[in-house]
């Protein structure tokens, strides 16, 4: 391996203007040893040849004393070595070096290259976080609502909390950080919004609060990325720091609105949490209201708040798949919106793709919805468009995902209902078949969830049959005890 050799110049010139260099008098002084405070000490060291065998070596000067120069080839010399008589691995340093070289940069750590090394990665530096994002971002083959999401995600939190730091480098500590200040401002926007000044409340006006569900997929899009980067060597040797990370809070289970509830929030208008259910009663009481004034839709939030699809899931059932000679429908196609561009495509997992069984009424319903169809595709004659699907508005047109939850809203507000989302009839249709009985494999399955687990985690704490038996079974414990001591 070369040694390499130290030397001192200078800048100044002779009477020709050409740089007199190493034989400047004024490096040494009288008694020959070099002078503190004229000129600077270099270094050169010979590097592993080009791929075509050409020679080059590695100039660095500017320093100060002596002792850098020689630290700093000390540090070079180290570098070269870590090749071990590869001369492939040699090559790359070599061209690692002097790019550090021309573009003026530090050395790297000698065993931060030797950790790359042995994972066999590229020696080159990894991107910035931004810079490694925003390339990721535009390779992506995902659906185009996630990918709204993975950019927003990247633009608004990941970019501008992690976007310097190197991606190799990323920690854990830093996400935490990351995560501590989105909850620190959604805390900020909570308050503005509830402040009795309604220049502060003009203020976030608009604004969502980055809520504890948000901040789940914000880790879950940075985990994504930083797989892929580990997937395809950009970085290597390291574990994802988001994995390591755990967001604070929970997903939201459903509240059912009971009396109680009902009554405080007629009186004070507050609302005991971000997911909301009706009673069985209050259902009825929609359903009743929604068949008389708003008839086109009354099937639809039927079929809804009876079997659970999702929103897009039932403006997308496809005409062809409704059988309801056999009371039943398969589930194959929904209605997913970009903004307000409303798209066709598959169910959201593999699981969305599922047979309902359908119950009495809801066969019933959806008969009558049909047959009201059929009249008024008659009366449009050529006129009605062909869309293959089973809900349509008066005209034959499909119903805009956004518009079946406007009208959802104005109806529940209307029928002095208690405010649930569109989205709880879903809840809804969950939390009262269990309460009926009924196996959460089975109710899973017709919810689509790939598992029981997100059944179970999300609606088991709303049923209380089975805690009004453990009640009642310890209080017959206590009971039959206190009588035997008797």
């Amino acid at each position: 391996m070369p040694d390499g050799s130290l030397t001192k110049r200078c800048s100044c010139r002779d009477t020709n203007g050409k740089l007199i260099g190493v034989t400047c008098p004024k490096l040494r002084r009288t008694n020959g040893t070099w002078s503190a405070d004229h000129g600077h000490w270099h270094y050169q060291i010979e590097l592993p040849p080009t791929p075509d065998k050409r020679r080059r070596q590695l100039r660095r000067g500017g320093f100060r004393t002596r002792a850098d120069a020689a630290d700093e080839l000390d540090q070079a010399r180290t570098l070269i070595s870590l090749a071990n008589r590869d001369r492939e691995r040699g090559t790359e340093i070599g061209d690692m070096l002097q790019t550090i070289a021309h573009n003026r940069q530090a050395l790297p750590d000698p065993d931060e290259i030797r950790r790359r090394l042995r994972a066999g990665g590229s020696l080159a530096d990894a991107p910035t976080v931004a810079e490694y994002l925003t390339q990721w971002l535009t390779g992506l083959q995902v659906d185009e609502n996630t990918i709204r999401s993975y950019e927003s995600h990247a633009r608004n939190h990941h970019i501008p909390h992690l976007g310097h730091i190197p991606l190799d480098k990323l920690r854990p500590h830093h996400i935490k950080n990351m995560f501590t200040a989105i909850e620190q401002r959604a805390n900020e926007i909570q308050a503005a919004k509830t402040s009795p000044d309604p220049k502060i409340r003009d203020s976030v006006k608009g604004i969502r609060p980055c809520g504890p569900a948000t901040r789940q997929r914000i880790r879950a899009s940075l985990r994504k990325a930083i797989n892929d980067a580990l997937a395809e060597e950009i970085i290597v040797g390291v574990a994802n720091p988001a994995t390591l990370v755990k967001t604070r809070g929970h997903r939201a289970h459903p509240i059912v609105w009971e009396p109680e509830r009902v009554a405080h929030w007629k009186t004070t208008g507050d609302i005991p949490g971000p997911v909301m259910v009706w009673t069985d009663e209050l259902l009825v009481q929609f359903l009743d209201y929604a068949a008389e004034h708003d008839p086109d839709l009354h099937p639809l939030f039927h079929f809804l708040a009876y079997r659970g699809p999702r929103r897009g899931e039932a403006c997308g059932l496809r005409d062809s798949e409704v059988r309801l000679d056999k009371r039943e429908v398969t589930i194959n196609n929904q209605i997913a919106t970009y903004g307000h561009l409303a798209r066709q495509k598959p169910p959201k997992s593999k699981a969305g793709n599922r047979d309902l069984t359908l119950d009495a009424d809801t066969t019933a319903v959806m008969t009558a919805y049909r047959a009201r169809r059929n009249t008024q595709r008659l009366k449009a004659g050529p006129d009605w468009p062909d869309t293959g699907l089973f809900f349509v508005r008066p005209n034959g047109h499909p119903w805009h995902p956004n518009l079946v939850t406007q009208r959802f809203r104005k109806l529940t507000r209307k029928a002095g209902l208690p405010p649930i989302r569109l989205h709880d009839l879903r809840h809804g249709a969950a939390t009262i078949a269990l309460d009926a009985g009924i196996d959460i494999k089975v109710v899973s399955e017709q919810l689509g969830h790939t598992t029981t687990t997100l059944t179970r985690d999300t609606y088991q704490s709303v049923t209380k049959e089975l805690h009004h038996q453990a009640a009642d079974a310890v209080a017959e414990r206590i009971k039959k005890k206190r009588s035997h001591l008797a």
